[in-house]
């Protein structure tokens, strides 16, 4: 029997591995943190998403290309190509890889390495890493996540791992066990930066972060869950936080409104509920 094309979840937009048939469900949408649509658990492939979705481009700095795919598919997180001299770091992935994409990002130098911040974000990530050649690292607290198993998969362990070029992943924790943000030390003007995708998530006005297990599902974080992230941001310098959406970024005092988030939401969860009574 011929194997089905590698299928990709409609919901989450995940890849599974080839096989002589569909993925009963997706693990990833049974988990409380993300969800099946009420229409049930629906499959296409990267070809069929070709057809009807591209890929559009803003830079968010000089040094960083954006990346989403358009119309929204699947979560809808955006992708960061982060340029360096030493190779180009793609942050977050995108389900949909075509060839303007291909052309594209090598235009700009390629790609040297992969990082995700949790598994809602895995989408196509082995493709990416066939197409440019490029490792994947992923924080291996999260590793019974990966739908699509491929040597090229690169797991590190801990709460930091140096990159090259100013660039670290931290282990934050809370949204996934091996949620990870990424700090650069050269983005934000040269003032730092942090890429949070939602493990800390910028909130409309952009004044405020928080932090949840699961968005959709509205499930939230525990008090030491939350100051565990504010406690392994610390050590690091940075203004700008840029989020999982084009419309979440902030550009500057992204330090300091970390730190008064992570007090409003402790202060907030561990309260009496008199003020929710007024």
């Amino acid at each position: 029997m011929a194997k089905v094309s590698a299928p990709i979840c409609t919901a989450c937009g995940s890849e599974f591995a080839e096989a002589e048939k569909l993925p009963e469900s997706c693990p990833i949408c049974q988990d409380d943190r993300q969800f099946v649509p009420p229409s049930g658990q629906a499959w296409t492939t990267l070809d069929a998403i070709s057809r009807k979705h591209f890929n559009s481009y803003r830079y968010v700095e000089p040094a960083i290309l954006g990346m989403v795919t358009t119309p929204q598919f699947a979560i809808g997180q955006r992708a960061l190509l982060i340029r360096t001299p030493q190779g180009n770091l793609l942050w977050e992935c995108l389900s949909l890889l075509d060839q303007a994409t291909v052309d594209i990002v090598k235009g700009l130098g390629g790609i040297a390495g992969i990082a995700i911040s949790h598994p809602h974000y895995y989408s196509t990530m082995v493709e990416w890493s066939r197409e440019f050649n490029a490792p994947i690292h992923l924080h291996a607290a999260d590793k019974k996540w990966v739908m699509r198993p491929d040597s090229s998969i690169q797991f590190w362990e801990g709460d930091t791992k140096p990159l090259f070029d100013g660039l670290t992943l931290i282990r934050c924790g809370g949204h996934f066990a091996g949620a990870t943000v990424l700090h650069s030390q050269k983005a934000g003007n040269g003032s730092g930066a942090i890429m949070t995708g939602d493990v800390v998530m910028v909130v409309p006005n952009r004044n405020h972060v928080s932090f949840m297990r699961s968005y959709p599902n509205l499930l939230p974080l525990s008090a030491p869950s939350v100051q565990a992230i504010g406690d392994v941001l610390a050590p690091f310098k940075f203004e700008a936080i840029y989020g999982a959406f084009f419309d979440r970024d902030i550009r500057a005092g992204g330090k300091q409104i970390i730190e008064r988030s992570v007090k409003r939401y402790i202060d907030t969860v561990r309260g009496d509920g008199s003020a929710e009574r007024l």
